[in-house]
């Protein structure tokens, strides 16, 4: 009997040397290899804003002016994920397997159409719908909920279709229309998958709503811009605090709902009950919704007044047909090219650092010692601070010690994206079998050891298709951080709409939404190689 033979999967070996070669382009175009990236004389004023953190402003005033500026990121928030919420239960209906069946041509053209909403960042869909409906409060609404709407469609649709089509079928066999099919024979399934994506969503829109803040749209962000921009380190650590801390509220709130849709309480024999937490948290949503249209004082008519009907008229018109002169479209390429290299570097960096947190990050065992898990709430409350300042406020906080460009933008977007990877790598380390570490440690293997060899290697696979979907979402933040001049096609984007240049808007938009198409399908055909 021959020995087995160990095969390399060439798939994965050759995604693996292109992500090397990826990255180091990607370095070299940050200009890590060449040329001067630092900046001595900011070093002063990093030490004053990381000085900061140590003694936060807490004055009266500025407390009731943060708790005030805190309800209205609530009420976008609230607002703008129950909009995504409904958008994207009709927008899956239109875009699920389930409803095209073998006419896969529609299918694919749907789901084709839903790259255009969610291939922008909710940061751009603001500054488009300013110049519509002006400063009113439906423009954080809308710019939340019609991007996330779209995602939300594509989740919502996937869930349904991954059901068992056991009971679908059956129903179809037995006469009953598709529609009473889907509803009998796959929405109860999938219910408990859909109620805990709609919870994950609100606490997504939080982060977006402070991130619309800083471009005007008032709460929390819009607090913090005007203290960093007047240089006041204390005033700008509390508004930071007071981000995490709502952050913190949404994540703790959103996590225990999803665990308990996961693992519900167990009922008697024949008894159907509804559970009192996922009830009462539903119904809270609710509530907060209405009382957020009520807060942001949100008038219907102003979406199909004449203001909003003539301004979009203008803008669709002007915009029409997009600017092709070369030199637009060479400036277009470069700073493509420029997003992309901040991208691939800003994951590199969230990644790694996930990597190396990740054990500490997990929720320890219960034979943890108190030093462990000391050092476990630290690294948590670490990384949550990480992802709840917007990365364009750790890109201006970066060019104090680093010269303008790509570089400092993606490390921007590398520690905000480790806050949020290091967490999703947590999680995933936590929901592994712990019986071969376990075994590991009884044997006499240290803590570490046991980690490196029982747990890191079944852990890889997941984590690199996190940080793969989070290279998806990195690809929309680099514009985002680009607007506020960090460097990619944002700063473009931004130049264009300052000056109402509506063609080379539209040319700017569309290249967009190809790279975010691009990416998409890179990523996903990256993930298949590593599951």
């Amino acid at each position: 009997m021959t020995a087995p033979v160990l095969r390399r999967d060439r798939r994965r070996w050759t995604w693996g040397v292109g992500a090397l070669v990826v990255l180091a382009w990607s370095l070299a175009g940050a200009g890590v290899f060449s040329g001067e990236v630092l900046n001595p004389a900011g070093l002063a004023q990093f030490g004053r804003f990381a000085a900061g953190a140590v003694h936060p402003a807490l004055d009266a005033d500025l407390l009731t002016v943060l708790a005030r500026a805190a309800l209205v990121t609530v009420a976008y928030a609230a607002l703008g994920a129950g909009l995504a919420i409904g958008l994207g239960a009709l927008g899956a209906v239109a875009v699920a397997r389930t409803t095209w069946g073998r006419r896969r041509l529609g299918w694919t053209l749907t789901r084709g159409a839903l790259a255009v909403p969610r291939g922008l960042h909710e940061a751009v869909w603001g500054l488009l719908l300013v110049n519509v409906l002006g400063l009113d409060p439906w423009v954080g609404v809308l710019a939340i909920g019609i991007p996330y709407g779209a995602v939300t469609a594509k989740v919502f649709a996937d869930l349904v279709d991954e059901v068992p089509r056991g009971s679908h079928d059956a129903l179809r066999a037995a006469g009953a229309t598709r529609t009473t099919a889907v509803v009998y024979g796959l929405l109860p399934a999938a219910s408990g998958g859909l109620l805990s994506y709609a919870f994950y969503r609100v606490e997504c829109a939080v982060r977006s709503a402070v991130v619309l803040g800083l471009i005007g749209a008032g709460g929390l962000g819009y607090e913090l811009l005007l203290s960093f921009s007047s240089l006041r380190w204390p005033q700008v650590w509390t508004a930071v605090y007071a981000i995490a801390g709502l952050c913190l509220l949404a994540d703790v709130a959103g996590r225990a709902v999803r665990r308990r849709v996961a693992s519900p309480a167990p009922a008697a024999a024949g008894v159907l009950r509804r559970d009192p937490v996922v009830t009462g948290a539903v119904l809270g949503t609710v509530a907060l919704i209405g009382w957020s249209a009520w807060y942001l004082a949100l008038d219907a008519a102003t979406l199909v007044g004449p203001r909003a009907r003539e301004q979009l008229g203008y803008v669709l018109g002007a915009a029409w047909p997009p600017a092709t002169d070369g030199d637009l479209l060479r400036r277009v390429l470069v700073l493509s090219v420029d997003t992309v290299q901040m991208s691939v570097v800003a994951i590199a960096v969230a990644l790694a650092g996930s990597v190396a947190l990740a054990g500490l990050a997990a929720h320890p065992g219960p034979g943890a010692n108190t030093g462990r898990r000391t050092a476990g709430v630290v690294v948590r409350l670490a990384l949550l601070l990480l992802r709840a300042v917007p990365p364009p406020v750790w890109a201006l906080v970066l060019l104090f010690v680093f010269l303008p460009g790509v570089l400092p933008g993606a490390l921007a977007l590398g520690v905000y994206t480790l806050g949020v990877l290091g967490r999703l790598t947590a999680e995933a380390t936590e929901s592994l079998d712990p019986r071969p570490r376990a075994a590991l440690t009884a044997l006499g293997a240290r803590p570490a050891g046991a980690w490196l060899v029982g747990t890191a290697p079944r852990a890889v696979g997941p984590v690199l298709a996190f940080a793969l979907y989070r290279w998806e979402v990195a690809i929309r933040d680099a514009t985002l951080v680009g607007l506020l001049g960090a460097g990619g096609i944002g700063v473009l984007l931004s130049a264009e709409i300052s000056s109402f240049d509506w063609p080379a808007v539209a040319t700017v938009l569309a290249a967009m939404v190809l790279l975010t198409w691009a990416v998409d399908l890179v990523s996903a055909r990256a993930r298949e190689a590593v599951r």
